[in-house]
């Protein structure tokens, strides 16, 4: 994939920057980690002049398509007539919560904030304002924001799923102070064991029982409905508020996120990402008592930042949820969505490899399995290996994705231009050869 800019560019950034990226995450190695020159619809080119289908789509938020106009048009409009940030409240901040209220019934009263990492602790914060209480609760494989309670996971990665013991819960990395685990317990996703154990021995204490509906750092597994409406049961049989992150799934998968698809709603969420195609806005929101508890009165919760909703931000937001909200372009993300993952199926059926799609069409997860997994630890027996090795043949072959099969396909509204044919056939090139390297 190397070409001859992406060297010099590697170098001089190693000369500036940790793993010379902005962020852990974009680092693939010295000679994968890519630099984009420009992007539109569903496509980016490289620094060094190839172009790439997408569906790693920036994690998710794209949801329309780079570039597209109409968001940018308001932002322009925006920028250029009224201004970007003022310190003070507009009127806008009104219109775009009454957005995300007609969306998602479930949502009273909302707080704006820069980033998913942001509104979880601001949701965190808010459910512990109102409960009283400090503990929380998440599920294995979710993924909750870069501050250090939210970075401890269990290491499915190195555990050993023929052996007797539970995989051991670590921090993601260094500089996670020890003592922030002690507030956080970890179950299994889908396990009703484990959740009842749970509720036995904290319910009382738990502030919050955080949790991604359909896991988008696990291959997009999702919760059952039965187990996701036993959850929702308990919480309100302790008191503890039930906070569904739809970070990733929020107006992407449905205009009410996942609680649409569900029918079963929280008392905090959190959004971000799809909810600006890709300007950095977030927010999280629920019941108004609960809510209500954010504010400078005395014990108030406190919440604040000086670029929270700021208005290239906002401007971008109502953009964005305006054309879901009015137009068929999450009819036609669900649309395209199921056509490439019916193609995709035949490829990997044709090719005798067990498979199996977790999750909505909008973001579904591929598993080299034979059954859809359960939970993160079923994610750890599947093939990942062979996806890996075809996920790097796609992308030599100009189908750009994570690797990681546990980051699932992304679709956008501009990827209905996409020739199914073409994909089709890449990806039939890509399996094979991985196949043959695999044997």
């Amino acid at each position: 994939m190397t070409g001859k800019k992406q060297p010099l560019l590697m170098a001089e950034a190693h000369r500036h920057m940790p793993q010379g990226v902005a962020e852990n995450y974009r680092y693939w190695g010295d000679e994968q980690t890519v630099f984009v020159a420009q992007s539109k619809g569903c496509e980016f080119t490289d620094c060094d002049g190839k172009t790439f289908t997408d569906f790693r789509l920036g994690y998710g938020p794209i949801i329309l398509g780079y570039r597209d106009e109409r968001v940018d048009r308001a932002v322009v409009e925006q920028i250029t007539q009224r201004g970007t940030l003022s310190g003070f409240s507009t009127a806008l901040d009104i219109e775009v919560v009454k957005q995300i209220k007609a969306l998602c019934p479930q949502i009273e009263k909302v707080r704006f904030a820069n980033s998913g990492t942001e509104a979880v602790m601001g949701a965190v914060r808010t459910a512990r304002g109102f409960t009283g209480r400090d503990r929380i609760a998440i599920v294995e494989g979710c993924f909750h924001g870069l501050y250090d309670e939210m970075m401890w996971k269990s290491d499915v990665e190195n555990w050993d799923p023929q052996g007797t013991t539970a995989p051991p819960v670590i921090p993601f990395g260094g500089g996670v102070p020890a003592r922030t685990r002690e507030l956080v317990d970890i179950i299994r996703l889908n396990d009703f064991e484990s959740l009842e154990s749970l509720f036995a021995r904290h319910g009382d204490t738990l502030a919050c029982f955080v949790l991604e509906p359909i896991i988008g750092n696990a291959g997009s597994i999702a919760a059952t409905p039965a187990w996701l409406q036993r959850l929702r049961d308990l919480c309100t049989q302790h008191g503890a508020l039930l906070l569904l992150d739809e970070v990733k799934s929020g107006f992407r998968v449905a205009k009410g996120g996942a609680q649409e698809l569900y029918g079963i709603h929280a008392d905090l969420t959190t959004y971000a990402k799809a909810m600006g195609n890709g300007y950095p806005v977030a927010a999280f929101g629920g019941r108004a008592d609960v809510m209500d508890v954010v504010g400078s009165h005395k014990g108030g919760v406190v919440h604040g930042g000086t670029y929270t909703a700021n208005l290239v931000a906002i401007s971008a937001a109502h953009a964005t949820l305006s054309i879901l909200a009015n137009t068929d372009a999450l009819q036609t993300v669900a649309r395209t969505g199921a056509q490439i993952r019916d193609l995709l199926g035949r490829v990997f059926t044709a090719a005798g490899i067990q498979h199996a799609f977790a999750g909505p069409p909008a973001m579904f997860g591929v598993h080299f399995t034979p059954e859809v997994p359960a939970n993160y630890r079923d994610w750890r027996v599947t093939n990942s290996s062979l996806y890996r090795t075809f996920a790097w043949n796609l992308i030599e072959r100009g189908v750009m994705l994570e690797p990681d099969s546990r980051e699932p396909w992304f679709i956008c509204e501009a990827h209905r231009h996409v020739d199914l044919g073409w994909l089709e056939d890449i990806a039939t090139q890509s399996i094979k050869s991985a196949c043959t390297a695999h044997k």
